[in-house]
């Protein structure tokens, strides 16, 4: 049985949760969130910019409270962690972009209907990403040895995503889009930013309630493999948590910022691939070798740079060359 500890305090906890409920509460109700609204590619930066700040500053209030009451070398310790979790969780997070772009395009999602829908999805996400946590804490806490089937999980994730990084799924084939449209009422075309409407009386799920689900499944099915992620990293539940939720808040603006430069990261898929294997190999080498958390910082930053880096210069190559 694993010793799950943690130097968070009840208060720590409800400061955290009252922090993303009004940040929340201002996206929806006092920034325009909860209506139809393109997003531009200076707001979208902006929002990004916003988020990560957010993130550092509470990375940088976390080292100072435990700087003042647990002494330097564990705030630094848990303030590492935190920014090493966050990095990992924020970069794992884009490939959800890949996939938003994909759902987005197969249902021909106008761009001002796009915000709501990932609204949604970050409200689902959220409390998602809370209920693995706390499960995936007990699970750890309870059979240790899951921490080497996860491990294992994401090496195997890594590889696969290697071996299909040029592959693009089939939505078409996709189990849980047929078996809506077999058991639900589809409404034709778009009715604004409903969810569902009514036809000749009878009600009816528009495309815009299919793509919020699609959207829900693919954070489901990314969740199996960030949260193990950052196992490698900490077991402390305050850290896997508030990581998770920074990346989660951050990456509705990011997919804005990003989205429409998807091509030009053709690379970072096989970055993400890696980084999903260097974290499960750490998690399978415990026992022999312990990496400090530094080190993890460094390496998981220096793969997703470089593989940004590359795909930015190839697709300048490419640029360059059509236009001779």
């Amino acid at each position: 049985m694993l010793n799950i500890e943690t130097l968070a305090t009840g208060p720590m906890w409800v400061g955290f949760i009252v922090f993303v409920l009004i940040m929340l509460g201002l996206d929806l109700f006092v920034l325009g969130g909860n209506r139809a609204h393109r997003v531009s590619a200076k707001e979208a930066a902006s929002w990004t910019a916003t988020w990560m700040a957010l993130a550092t500053t509470f990375g940088a209030l976390l080292w100072w409270y435990l700087d003042a009451t647990a002494g330097r070398e564990i705030a630094n310790r848990k303030a590492l962690e935190f920014f090493t979790g966050y990095l990992i969780e924020q970069a794992l997070s884009v490939d959800n972009m890949f996939v938003f772009v994909m759902i987005f395009t197969y249902f021909a999602v106008p761009p001002e209907l796009q915000r709501r829908v990932l609204l949604y999805g970050v409200l689902g996400a959220i409390v998602m990403r809370a209920a693995m946590i706390l499960g995936g804490i007990w699970l750890v806490s309870e059979f240790e040895w899951l921490l080497y089937v996860f491990g294992l999980l994401l090496v195997v994730t890594g590889g696969k995503m290697l071996i299909m990084a040029e592959q693009k799924p089939d939505l078409e084939r996709n189990p849980l889009l047929r078996w809506l449209r077999c058991h639900m009422r589809i409404a034709p075309g778009f009715h604004g930013q409903s969810f569902f409407v009514r036809v000749d009386g009878l009600l009816h799920a528009t495309p815009m309630f299919l793509v919020l689900l699609m959207i829900e499944a693919s954070d489901l099915v990314f969740a199996v493999d960030s949260i193990p992620a950052i196992f490698a990293v900490t077991t402390d539940p305050f850290i896997v948590f508030t990581s998770n939720i920074f990346a989660i808040l951050g990456l509705r603006a990011l997919y804005f910022l990003l989205a429409d430069m998807a091509e030009r990261f053709h690379l970072l898929k096989y970055g993400l691939a890696l980084v999903l294997i260097y974290i499960g190999g750490k998690m399978l080498m415990m026992p022999w070798f312990h990496m400090p958390v530094h080190w993890s910082l460094l390496i998981v930053g220096s793969i997703v740079l470089i593989s940004v880096l590359l795909s930015v210069k190839l697709s300048d190559r490419k640029s360059s060359r059509s236009v001779l």
